[in-house]
Protein backbone atom coordinates (compact mmCIF):
# COMPACT_ATOMS: atom_id res chain seq x y z
CA UNK A 1 0.00 0.00 0.00
CA UNK A 2 0.94 3.88 -0.41
CA UNK A 3 2.17 5.16 2.60
CA UNK A 4 1.98 9.15 2.60
CA UNK A 5 5.07 11.23 4.50
CA UNK A 6 3.74 11.56 7.67
CA UNK A 7 5.47 14.74 8.08
CA UNK A 8 2.93 16.35 6.26
CA UNK A 9 0.74 15.97 8.89
CA UNK A 10 1.97 17.77 10.98
CA UNK A 11 1.64 21.00 9.27
CA UNK A 12 -1.08 23.50 9.89
CA UNK A 13 -4.26 22.71 7.78
CA UNK A 14 -3.50 25.10 5.35
CA UNK A 15 -0.40 27.59 3.86
CA UNK A 16 -0.62 30.97 5.50
CA UNK A 17 -1.71 33.37 2.54
CA UNK A 18 -4.17 30.15 1.21
CA UNK A 19 -6.00 30.46 4.76
CA UNK A 20 -5.90 34.45 3.81
CA UNK A 21 -7.51 33.70 0.44
CA UNK A 22 -10.02 31.66 1.99
CA UNK A 23 -11.04 33.90 4.16
CA UNK A 24 -11.67 36.98 2.44
CA UNK A 25 -13.02 34.87 -0.52
CA UNK A 26 -16.37 33.67 2.08
CA UNK A 27 -16.46 37.15 2.86
CA UNK A 28 -16.88 38.64 -0.24
CA UNK A 29 -19.28 35.56 -0.41
CA UNK A 30 -21.81 36.90 2.18
CA UNK A 31 -21.25 40.85 1.60
CA UNK A 32 -20.47 40.90 -2.36
CA UNK A 33 -20.81 44.60 -2.48
CA UNK A 34 -18.22 45.16 0.25
CA UNK A 35 -15.50 47.45 -1.42
CA UNK A 36 -11.99 45.05 0.03
CA UNK A 37 -8.98 46.38 -0.07
CA UNK A 38 -5.95 43.68 0.37
CA UNK A 39 -3.03 44.98 2.03
CA UNK A 40 -2.48 41.32 2.87
CA UNK A 41 -0.57 39.18 0.85
CA UNK A 42 2.57 40.45 -1.09
CA UNK A 43 1.40 40.96 -4.58
CA UNK A 44 2.50 43.79 -6.48
CA UNK A 45 -0.05 46.56 -8.29
CA UNK A 46 2.07 48.55 -10.73
CA UNK A 47 2.32 46.96 -14.34
CA UNK A 48 6.04 45.95 -15.75
CA UNK A 49 7.80 48.59 -17.33
CA UNK A 50 7.88 49.43 -20.71
CA UNK A 51 11.81 48.24 -21.18
CA UNK A 52 10.74 45.23 -19.85
CA UNK A 53 7.40 44.55 -22.17
CA UNK A 54 9.68 45.31 -25.03
CA UNK A 55 11.65 42.72 -24.42
CA UNK A 56 9.10 39.99 -23.88
CA UNK A 57 7.57 40.99 -26.98
CA UNK A 58 10.66 40.76 -29.19
CA UNK A 59 11.47 37.63 -27.27
CA UNK A 60 7.81 36.36 -28.62
CA UNK A 61 8.54 36.98 -31.60
CA UNK A 62 11.89 35.38 -31.91
CA UNK A 63 9.55 32.30 -30.87
CA UNK A 64 7.37 32.60 -33.83
CA UNK A 65 10.42 32.50 -35.98
CA UNK A 66 11.96 28.49 -36.91
CA UNK A 67 15.80 30.47 -36.85
CA UNK A 68 15.21 31.95 -33.31
CA UNK A 69 12.84 29.86 -31.83
CA UNK A 70 13.75 28.77 -28.54
CA UNK A 71 13.15 25.38 -26.72
CA UNK A 72 14.61 23.58 -23.58
CA UNK A 73 17.03 25.80 -21.91
CA UNK A 74 20.41 25.27 -19.99
CA UNK A 75 19.44 24.32 -16.20
CA UNK A 76 22.16 26.64 -14.96
CA UNK A 77 19.67 29.75 -17.04
CA UNK A 78 20.93 31.92 -20.43
CA UNK A 79 24.58 32.71 -19.88
CA UNK A 80 23.18 36.97 -21.10
CA UNK A 81 21.20 37.21 -17.93
CA UNK A 82 23.83 35.29 -15.65
CA UNK A 83 26.33 37.62 -16.77
CA UNK A 84 24.17 40.86 -16.34
CA UNK A 85 22.98 39.82 -12.68
CA UNK A 86 26.82 39.09 -11.99
CA UNK A 87 27.86 42.47 -13.50
CA UNK A 88 24.80 44.95 -11.97
CA UNK A 89 24.26 42.78 -8.93
CA UNK A 90 27.54 42.10 -7.82
CA UNK A 91 30.60 43.46 -9.31
CA UNK A 92 29.10 46.89 -9.35
CA UNK A 93 29.48 46.46 -5.37
CA UNK A 94 32.97 45.36 -5.14
CA UNK A 95 31.88 41.17 -5.24
CA UNK A 96 33.36 38.84 -7.11
CA UNK A 97 30.49 36.38 -8.83
CA UNK A 98 31.20 34.13 -11.21
CA UNK A 99 28.31 33.52 -14.36
CA UNK A 100 28.94 29.33 -12.84
CA UNK A 101 27.36 30.70 -9.00
CA UNK A 102 24.68 31.63 -10.27
CA UNK A 103 21.55 29.80 -11.32
CA UNK A 104 18.09 31.13 -12.65
CA UNK A 105 14.76 29.76 -11.32
CA UNK A 106 11.53 30.59 -11.21
CA UNK A 107 11.77 33.01 -8.11
CA UNK A 108 13.04 32.37 -4.80
CA UNK A 109 10.10 31.11 -3.11
CA UNK A 110 10.88 27.76 -5.27
CA UNK A 111 14.58 28.03 -4.55
CA UNK A 112 14.32 28.75 -0.76
CA UNK A 113 11.93 25.88 -0.38
CA UNK A 114 14.18 22.99 -2.61
CA UNK A 115 17.37 23.96 -1.53
CA UNK A 116 16.67 21.78 1.54
CA UNK A 117 16.83 18.40 -1.28
CA UNK A 118 20.88 19.01 -0.78
CA UNK A 119 20.94 19.03 2.63
CA UNK A 120 20.79 15.95 5.22
CA UNK A 121 17.58 15.70 7.16
CA UNK A 122 19.67 15.39 10.26
CA UNK A 123 20.64 19.04 10.21
CA UNK A 124 19.44 21.32 13.26
CA UNK A 125 17.97 24.15 11.58
CA UNK A 126 18.22 27.75 13.02
CA UNK A 127 14.57 30.16 11.58
CA UNK A 128 14.03 33.11 12.84
CA UNK A 129 10.56 33.58 14.22
CA UNK A 130 8.13 35.55 13.15
CA UNK A 131 9.37 34.25 9.83
CA UNK A 132 8.21 33.49 5.99
CA UNK A 133 6.78 30.08 6.58
CA UNK A 134 8.15 28.93 3.44
CA UNK A 135 11.09 28.57 5.72
CA UNK A 136 9.24 26.35 8.43
CA UNK A 137 6.79 24.26 6.76
CA UNK A 138 9.43 22.58 3.88
CA UNK A 139 12.07 21.74 6.70
CA UNK A 140 8.72 20.42 8.56
CA UNK A 141 8.00 18.44 5.66
CA UNK A 142 11.34 16.75 5.74
CA UNK A 143 11.06 15.89 9.48
CA UNK A 144 14.68 18.38 10.34
CA UNK A 145 14.63 19.55 13.79
CA UNK A 146 13.65 23.53 14.51
CA UNK A 147 15.33 25.50 16.68
CA UNK A 148 13.54 29.04 16.72
CA UNK A 149 15.77 32.03 16.83
CA UNK A 150 13.18 34.93 18.47
CA UNK A 151 13.21 38.42 16.94
CA UNK A 152 11.79 41.27 18.78
CA UNK A 153 12.26 45.16 18.80
CA UNK A 154 14.80 44.39 21.54
CA UNK A 155 17.24 42.87 19.16
CA UNK A 156 16.06 44.88 16.24
CA UNK A 157 13.93 41.68 14.88
CA UNK A 158 17.64 40.48 13.69
CA UNK A 159 17.68 37.56 16.51
CA UNK A 160 20.17 36.84 18.97
CA UNK A 161 23.05 34.89 18.25
CA UNK A 162 22.70 31.34 19.44
CA UNK A 163 24.84 29.95 21.71
CA UNK A 164 24.71 26.52 20.69
CA UNK A 165 25.63 25.18 17.06
CA UNK A 166 23.22 25.26 14.64
CA UNK A 167 23.94 23.47 10.91
CA UNK A 168 21.67 25.94 8.88
CA UNK A 169 20.18 29.32 9.53
CA UNK A 170 17.83 31.15 7.48
CA UNK A 171 18.21 34.96 7.57
CA UNK A 172 16.10 37.38 5.34
CA UNK A 173 17.20 40.88 5.01
CA UNK A 174 15.18 43.13 4.41
CA UNK A 175 12.89 41.07 6.63
CA UNK A 176 9.44 39.40 4.96
CA UNK A 177 7.31 39.81 7.73
CA UNK A 178 8.58 42.51 9.57
CA UNK A 179 10.24 44.75 7.73
CA UNK A 180 13.78 45.30 9.40
CA UNK A 181 16.74 45.11 8.05
CA UNK A 182 20.46 44.38 9.48
CA UNK A 183 22.85 46.31 9.69
CA UNK A 184 26.49 45.42 8.57
CA UNK A 185 27.88 44.90 12.19
CA UNK A 186 24.84 42.07 12.87
CA UNK A 187 25.89 40.51 9.70
CA UNK A 188 29.43 39.82 10.03
CA UNK A 189 28.41 38.75 13.55
CA UNK A 190 26.18 35.64 12.02
CA UNK A 191 28.94 35.52 9.48
CA UNK A 192 31.91 34.83 12.18
CA UNK A 193 28.99 32.19 14.03
CA UNK A 194 28.64 30.33 10.43
CA UNK A 195 32.32 30.06 9.82
CA UNK A 196 33.15 29.51 13.40
CA UNK A 197 30.50 26.44 13.45
CA UNK A 198 30.72 25.10 10.28
CA UNK A 199 27.16 26.27 9.63
CA UNK A 200 25.64 27.09 6.01
CA UNK A 201 23.65 30.20 5.79
CA UNK A 202 20.78 30.65 4.05
CA UNK A 203 20.49 34.71 2.93
CA UNK A 204 17.21 35.61 1.14
CA UNK A 205 17.27 38.82 -0.02
CA UNK A 206 14.40 38.94 -2.33
CA UNK A 207 13.61 42.63 -1.00
CA UNK A 208 17.34 44.33 -1.23
CA UNK A 209 16.04 46.39 -3.60
CA UNK A 210 14.24 48.21 -1.83
CA UNK A 211 17.10 49.51 0.84
CA UNK A 212 17.76 52.92 0.62
CA UNK A 213 20.02 53.64 3.29
CA UNK A 214 23.86 52.84 1.88
CA UNK A 215 25.02 52.06 5.13
CA UNK A 216 22.65 48.88 5.17
CA UNK A 217 24.73 45.56 3.09
CA UNK A 218 22.12 44.32 0.04
CA UNK A 219 24.23 41.11 -0.55
CA UNK A 220 25.82 38.74 2.35
CA UNK A 221 28.47 38.83 0.11
CA UNK A 222 29.77 42.22 1.27
CA UNK A 223 30.80 40.58 4.43
CA UNK A 224 34.34 39.26 3.94
CA UNK A 225 34.43 35.46 3.85
CA UNK A 226 30.61 34.93 3.25
CA UNK A 227 31.20 33.13 0.04
CA UNK A 228 32.55 30.30 2.41
CA UNK A 229 29.62 29.80 4.34
CA UNK A 230 26.78 31.46 2.36
CA UNK A 231 24.02 31.25 -0.73
CA UNK A 232 21.95 33.63 -1.72
CA UNK A 233 18.59 33.92 -2.65
CA UNK A 234 17.19 36.75 -4.80
CA UNK A 235 13.71 37.54 -6.70
CA UNK A 236 12.42 39.78 -9.68
CA UNK A 237 9.23 39.31 -8.29
CA UNK A 238 9.20 42.76 -6.17
CA UNK A 239 12.38 44.42 -7.65
CA UNK A 240 10.48 43.84 -10.97
CA UNK A 241 7.18 43.27 -10.47
CA UNK A 242 7.76 39.64 -11.95
CA UNK A 243 5.10 38.27 -9.52
CA UNK A 244 3.24 36.35 -12.65
CA UNK A 245 5.95 36.44 -14.91
CA UNK A 246 7.91 34.02 -12.26
CA UNK A 247 11.92 34.78 -12.43
CA UNK A 248 14.59 34.40 -9.63
CA UNK A 249 17.88 33.39 -9.07
CA UNK A 250 20.34 31.61 -6.16
CA UNK A 251 24.39 32.23 -6.15
CA UNK A 252 25.88 29.21 -5.08
CA UNK A 253 29.71 30.06 -4.27
CA UNK A 254 32.24 27.58 -5.93
CA UNK A 255 34.13 27.34 -2.74
CA UNK A 256 31.08 26.33 -0.39
CA UNK A 257 31.34 23.36 0.71
CA UNK A 258 29.11 20.82 3.61
CA UNK A 259 30.62 17.72 4.95
CA UNK A 260 29.28 14.30 4.03
CA UNK A 261 28.86 11.72 6.66
CA UNK A 262 32.48 10.02 5.86
CA UNK A 263 34.01 13.52 6.84
CA UNK A 264 35.03 14.70 3.38
CA UNK A 265 33.60 17.89 2.57
CA UNK A 266 31.60 18.33 -0.71
CA UNK A 267 31.35 21.38 -2.65
CA UNK A 268 27.84 22.89 -3.06
CA UNK A 269 27.66 23.98 -6.04
CA UNK A 270 27.94 20.37 -7.79
CA UNK A 271 25.26 19.59 -5.76
CA UNK A 272 22.72 21.78 -6.77
CA UNK A 273 23.71 22.04 -10.39
CA UNK A 274 22.90 18.23 -9.97
CA UNK A 275 19.86 19.15 -7.97
CA UNK A 276 18.31 21.46 -11.03
CA UNK A 277 19.68 19.31 -14.00
CA UNK A 278 17.00 16.99 -12.85
CA UNK A 279 14.41 18.36 -11.43
CA UNK A 280 14.39 22.01 -12.83
CA UNK A 281 13.59 22.51 -16.89
CA UNK A 282 14.61 26.26 -16.26
CA UNK A 283 12.77 29.58 -16.10
CA UNK A 284 11.06 30.50 -19.52
CA UNK A 285 13.35 32.33 -22.37
CA UNK A 286 11.15 35.03 -22.74
CA UNK A 287 10.91 35.86 -18.89
CA UNK A 288 15.22 35.67 -19.11
CA UNK A 289 15.41 37.90 -21.75
CA UNK A 290 12.20 39.90 -19.89
CA UNK A 291 14.93 39.92 -16.56
CA UNK A 292 17.75 40.84 -18.48
CA UNK A 293 15.98 44.08 -19.45
CA UNK A 294 16.12 45.09 -16.41
CA UNK A 295 19.35 45.49 -16.14
CA UNK A 296 19.21 47.80 -19.27
CA UNK A 297 19.89 51.99 -18.23
CA UNK A 298 16.43 52.70 -19.44
CA UNK A 299 14.84 49.25 -16.92
CA UNK A 300 16.86 50.57 -14.20
CA UNK A 301 15.72 53.79 -14.24
CA UNK A 302 11.69 52.50 -14.74
CA UNK A 303 12.13 49.68 -11.89
CA UNK A 304 13.55 51.80 -9.74
CA UNK A 305 10.98 54.72 -9.91
CA UNK A 306 8.28 51.81 -9.53
CA UNK A 307 10.36 51.20 -6.33
CA UNK A 308 9.97 54.68 -5.00
CA UNK A 309 6.47 54.90 -5.35
CA UNK A 310 5.78 51.34 -3.08
CA UNK A 311 8.23 53.47 -0.72
CA UNK A 312 6.13 56.69 -0.74
CA UNK A 313 3.22 54.49 -0.11
CA UNK A 314 5.06 52.75 2.59
CA UNK A 315 5.54 55.87 4.29
CA UNK A 316 1.73 56.78 4.47
CA UNK A 317 0.96 53.49 6.15
CA UNK A 318 3.83 54.27 8.80
CA UNK A 319 2.54 57.60 9.57
CA UNK A 320 -1.39 56.47 10.15
CA UNK A 321 0.53 53.66 12.57
CA UNK A 322 2.55 56.01 14.31
CA UNK A 323 -0.71 58.49 14.80
CA UNK A 324 -2.71 55.27 16.21
CA UNK A 325 0.65 54.82 18.39
CA UNK A 326 0.81 51.17 17.09
CA UNK A 327 4.59 50.79 16.75
CA UNK A 328 5.57 49.97 13.58
CA UNK A 329 9.04 48.60 12.01
CA UNK A 330 10.02 48.39 8.31
CA UNK A 331 8.33 50.94 5.49
CA UNK A 332 11.06 53.02 5.14
CA UNK A 333 13.77 49.64 3.45
CA UNK A 334 10.95 47.72 2.88
CA UNK A 335 7.76 47.46 1.15
CA UNK A 336 6.28 45.62 4.47
CA UNK A 337 5.02 47.66 7.54
CA UNK A 338 4.87 45.60 10.98
CA UNK A 339 2.92 46.65 13.55
CA UNK A 340 1.05 46.07 17.23
CA UNK A 341 -2.38 45.06 17.05
CA UNK A 342 -4.71 47.35 19.09
CA UNK A 343 -4.86 46.48 22.68
CA UNK A 344 -2.91 43.40 22.76
CA UNK A 345 -5.98 42.13 20.90
CA UNK A 346 -4.91 38.67 19.22
CA UNK A 347 -3.93 38.67 15.86
CA UNK A 348 -6.54 36.50 13.40
CA UNK A 349 -9.33 38.57 16.05
CA UNK A 350 -7.62 41.28 14.84
CA UNK A 351 -7.49 39.84 10.69
CA UNK A 352 -11.89 39.18 11.21
CA UNK A 353 -12.40 42.69 12.65
CA UNK A 354 -10.72 44.73 10.16
CA UNK A 355 -11.80 42.72 7.16
CA UNK A 356 -15.04 43.04 8.63
CA UNK A 357 -15.54 46.27 10.01
CA UNK A 358 -13.03 48.42 7.50
CA UNK A 359 -12.90 46.13 4.64
CA UNK A 360 -8.83 46.02 4.56
CA UNK A 361 -7.12 42.42 4.70
CA UNK A 362 -4.02 42.36 6.38
CA UNK A 363 -2.01 39.68 7.33
CA UNK A 364 -2.20 38.47 10.68
CA UNK A 365 1.56 38.10 12.64
CA UNK A 366 0.41 34.78 14.31
CA UNK A 367 0.82 32.91 10.71
CA UNK A 368 4.55 34.19 10.85
CA UNK A 369 5.25 32.12 13.95
CA UNK A 370 4.55 32.26 17.76
CA UNK A 371 6.46 35.50 18.34
CA UNK A 372 4.51 36.85 15.72
CA UNK A 373 1.29 37.32 17.87
CA UNK A 374 -0.09 40.40 18.35
CA UNK A 375 1.25 42.22 15.60
CA UNK A 376 -0.10 42.36 12.00
CA UNK A 377 1.99 42.79 8.41
CA UNK A 378 1.09 45.36 6.13
CA UNK A 379 2.10 45.79 2.17
CA UNK A 380 2.79 49.02 0.52
CA UNK A 381 2.24 47.20 -2.69
CA UNK A 382 -1.49 48.60 -3.41
CA UNK A 383 -2.23 51.59 -5.02
CA UNK A 384 -2.19 55.04 -3.43
CA UNK A 385 -5.38 56.06 -3.64
CA UNK A 386 -6.44 52.86 -2.19
CA UNK A 387 -3.57 52.99 0.21
CA UNK A 388 -4.90 56.11 1.75
CA UNK A 389 -8.56 54.82 1.61
CA UNK A 390 -7.56 51.97 3.52
CA UNK A 391 -5.70 53.73 6.13
CA UNK A 392 -8.40 56.24 7.07
CA UNK A 393 -10.65 53.27 7.29
CA UNK A 394 -8.21 51.41 9.99
CA UNK A 395 -7.98 54.72 11.68
CA UNK A 396 -11.78 55.43 11.46
CA UNK A 397 -12.19 52.26 13.16
CA UNK A 398 -9.10 51.57 15.30
CA UNK A 399 -10.41 55.19 16.90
Amino acid sequence: MAIVNQNFLNLSGRYLFSEITSKVNAFQKQNPEADIIRMGIGDVSRPLVPKVIEAMHQATQECSCSATFRGYGPEHGYSFLRQAICSSDYKSRGIDIDESEVFISDGAKSDTGNIGDILSCDNLIGITDPVYPVYIDTNMMTGRKIQYIICTPENGFTGDIPSNKLDVVYLCYPNNPTGAVITREKLQKWVDYALANDCLLLFDGAYEAFIRDESIPRSVYEIPEAKRCAIEFRSFSKTAGFTGIRCGYTVVPRELSAAAKDGSRVFLNGLWERRQSCKFNGASYISQRAAEAVYSPEGQAQITADIDAYLDTAKIIRAAMLEMGLNPTGGDNSPYIWSRTPNGMPSWEFFDYLLEKAGVVMTPGAGFGQAGEGWFRLTAFQQKDRTIEAMNRIIKYIK
